[in-house]
């Protein structure tokens, strides 16, 4: 082992909400060294170039969530953020050649809803302001460091009996439906409010994205209000493209990083977090560098951190046993095109770009098909018949794209990671995205002849290549047994873990997955704080 550099802080991966970390720590004023492991930033939120001239957000694809405030502190509009936004939003094709657009023009909305119940497009206005009210509520909690209910500080009681103290009204008056949104099903929830199968099947997508779950299932309303959180360009519940691919976000971290001083080393993965004395003192990075620092943050999973990059002996056992209790299980694969023409739909005919093709294109017939695709996922097996989500940002950035051609990503439900009966993602791999593709021309016939490129991410390979733990994009599995206070693990929410000086900023510590950066920059107010900066 030979000695490399000393750093007042080092950022174990360049993940979005690492680079967060990163950024801030150095605007403090530390000197901090970020270790990645591709050869590119961004993590899970990356754009590259895999087939000549056609750039591809290979995993994350679309933008809410970030948080404003990093985009205002560190000026991410100056070092090439921009969001793209979308309108409208979604466009839902059906099987007898009708289709439902949603958002964001109100009259849209009210005009495509009443298509189908005009009773539902009365009633989804107030079903906005609804989630805009607890989301008023709760949102501001993603901000805050969760306390350990069993060790309550005076510093808890201050700040969540101010929070308590301005939300009482709504509180008080949504108590019962913020419970429903935080433990109830999806289906549930969307079966109170509307009539239509139409606007509930495409609103419930939103319910299981990321999850091997069903929105019959418990928890699954959360997994729909996380999704409606967020913003573009200053506008509520609004999802855009980022002009340049999800990387593009990322390299607007890494250019804030590197105006603040910060070192990034790409192609350098970190095959161990040093300890001495129980504290952290660095990390060994593959070669056998040794960089030396009594600040590591890691933005990797807990599994990734805990099992693999420390000694069992510098953890006490009661901890390791709560990290292995976290389940990652997913059921997600990302499938990535190169198109030579934009999709024809039959219920909106028309190679030339639409409002069809500028949001989120559901295939999704009815909330009956969403639930015969997770039965075949609880039965170990990729689903016959899959859920597609599908963008293609090349309409509204045709930067991402050679000229006159497409980009699409499509991400869909359900493909277990661990497949059983004898089968294995090695030969079910293309045989899956397949169906996804038989499935996509049944509304849209030229897609297959269109299709000149293509990747399949299977939750074997992100995790292989994006170092996710069961191809978990959130980390972690987010239900209230894995949210807030208990997640990571109970006693161990903010941010800090059982070893002075290493700290979590990742998805797996709160709020959880998306990309959102609000990890990153809770987990650096805990660490300024212990610095006493």
């Amino acid at each position: 082992m030979t000695r490399g550099g000393a750093y007042d802080a080092i950022v174990i991966g360049a993940g979005h909400n690492g680079l967060v970390s990163a950024a801030y720590l150095a605007k403090a004023g530390l000197k901090v060294a970020v270790f990645e492991a591709r050869h590119v930033v961004g993590g899970a939120a990356v754009t590259e170039e895999i087939w000549p001239g056609f750039r591809i957000s290979r995993c994350a694809y679309v933008n809410s969530l970030f948080r404003p405030e990093i985009v205002r502190d560190l000026e991410l509009e100056k070092r090439g953020f921009e969001m793209l936004p979308r309108s409208p939003s979604s466009f839902t094709p059906f099987p007898d050649g009708s289709y439902l657009l949603l958002g964001p023009d109100k009259k849209l909305v009210h005009s495509e809803i009443s298509k189908f119940s005009s009773k539902d497009a009365e009633t989804y206005p107030r079903y906005e302001a609804f989630l805009e009210d607890i989301a008023q509520v709760l949102e501001p909690i993603m901000a805050m460091t969760p306390p350990n209910p069993g060790n309550l500080t005076f510093g808890d009681l201050a700040a969540y009996g101010s929070f308590g103290l301005r939300n009482r009204a709504t509180i008080r008056n949504r108590w019962a439906d913020i419970v429903r949104l935080l433990t109830g099903a999806g289906t549930d929830l969307l079966n109170e409010w509307f009539d239509s199968e139409q606007l509930k099947v495409t609103l419930a997508t939103d319910a299981i994205i990321g999850a091997n779950a069903s929105p019959s299932l418990p928890g699954t309303a959360y997994i729909l209000f996380h999704h409606v959180m967020g913003e573009c360009n200053g506008v509520r519940g609004v999802w855009g493209y980022m002009r340049g691919g999800m990387g593009a976000l990322s390299q607007s971290l890494a250019n804030a990083c590197t105006a603040f001083g910060v070192d990034i080393f790409l192609g350098a993965p970190v095959e161990r977090i040093t300890i001495r004395g129980g504290r952290v003192s660095g990390v060994v990075v593959q070669g056998g560098r040794e960089h030396a620092s009594t600040v590591v943050a890691s933005g990797a999973d807990p599994n990734v951190t805990f099992n693999k990059l420390i000694d069992e002996k510098s953890l006490p056992a009661d901890f390791l046993r709560s990290v292995r209790r976290i389940n990652y299980d997913s059921a997600s694969v990302k499938i990535n095109l190169a198109l030579s023409e934009l999709p024809d739909f039959k219920a909106c005919p028309g190679v030339k770009a639409g409002p069809q093709h500028r949001g989120t294109i559901h295939i999704c017939p009815d909330l009956q098909f969403i639930e015969n695709a997770y039965a075949d996922s609880l039965m170990g097996r990729p689903s016959r018949a899959p859920i597609l989500e599908c963008t293609i940002p090349s309409v509204v950035d045709p930067s991402v794209a050679p000229p006159g051609k497409h980009v699409m990503n499509i991400f869909s439900q359900y493909g277990p990671y661990a497949l059983k009966g004898g089968l294995s993602w090695e030969t079910e791999r293309e045989a899956y995205a397949d169906r996804c593709l038989d499935l996509l021309s049944e509304y849209a016939p030229n897609i297959k002849r269109a299709v000149l490129h293509r990747e399949v991410l299977t939750p074997v390979d992100l995790e292989r290549e994006f170092h996710l733990t069961g191809g978990n994009i959130f980390h972690g599995r987010m239900t209230l047994d894995q949210m807030f206070s208990m997640r990571p693990v109970p006693g161990f929410a903010d941010y800090r873990t059982p070893v002075r000086g290493l700290y979590l900023c990742g998805s797996g510590a709160h709020p959880g997955g998306g990309v959102m950066g609000a990890p990153g920059l809770n987990a650096v107010k805990v660490m300024l704080k212990d610095l006493g900066r």
